[in-house]
């Protein structure tokens, strides 16, 4: 696959969820992902709205340890979408995958689903590092069923790692194409985003979007 800097850009949910990020941060994430080309910036739900005319903006419920009561990522993804989110990267309870329940996964989800309605693009982050790989499968097929468009490698402050090309590959053989993939957590280079690219993802989530984008020619 021929990747330009234009067509990376694209792909790139430019990120910021660092605890520490102020509103003035948010506006700089804003007009940096407008120079840049990006298709998103994705923030913290305590800092919508975000005016980002021309962004798409998303938000995250249940993050970053997905170890919030399913009503309470709901609702916290309900409030989202009615300040302007457009696209929701929910964390599931990764002790449920641990422990093999798919099925309290799969509720957990669709609260979430069920909550913000049909229209919203909901991501799945499943912590990929932190699985093994039949939790892997079986958590992306519960996200397929239940209505979830993305499902989403990782939050990016697991102690387990971020995106590997290896679980990249895995939830895109398992997806099939029926939903997109998200590569997030740890993608700092060039080379490092066109594997996950190769690998099958069709979103890569970045807070170092520049660096990434420098290592391509306009």
């Amino acid at each position: 696959m021929s990747v330009t800097r234009a067509s990376l850009a694209r792909m790139i949910d430019h990120t910021l969820l660092k605890p520490e990020a102020t509103p003035d941060d948010v506006a700089a994430l804003v007009t940096e992902g407008l120079e840049l080309g990006v298709l998103a910036v994705c923030v913290s739900p305590s800092m919508l709205p975000v005016r980002a005319e021309g962004l798409v903006v998303a938000a995250v419920a249940g993050f970053p340890s997905g170890k919030h009561h399913s009503l309470v990522k709901g609702s916290e993804a309900r409030l989202a979408v009615d300040q302007g989110a457009t696209e929701i990267d929910m964390v599931i309870d990764v002790g449920a995958a641990v422990a093999g329940d798919y099925n309290a996964v799969l509720s957990d989800i669709l609260t979430v689903r069920e909550a913000i309605g049909p229209t919203p693009v909901l991501k799945v982050i499943i912590e990929s590092a932190a699985l093994s790989d039949e939790a892997i499968v079986e958590t992306c097929r519960a996200a397929e069923r239940a209505g979830a468009n993305f499902v989403k490698t990782s939050t990016g402050f697991h102690p387990a790692g971020g995106a590997s090309v290896e679980a990249v590959r895995l939830m895109a053989e398992t997806v099939g194409g029926r939903l997109g993939v998200k590569a997030s957590g740890g993608i700092r280079t060039t080379d490092a985003a066109l594997a996950m690219i190769d690998a099958g993802a069709t979103r890569l989530g970045l807070s170092g979007t520049r660096a990434v984008l420098d290592g391509l020619q306009a």
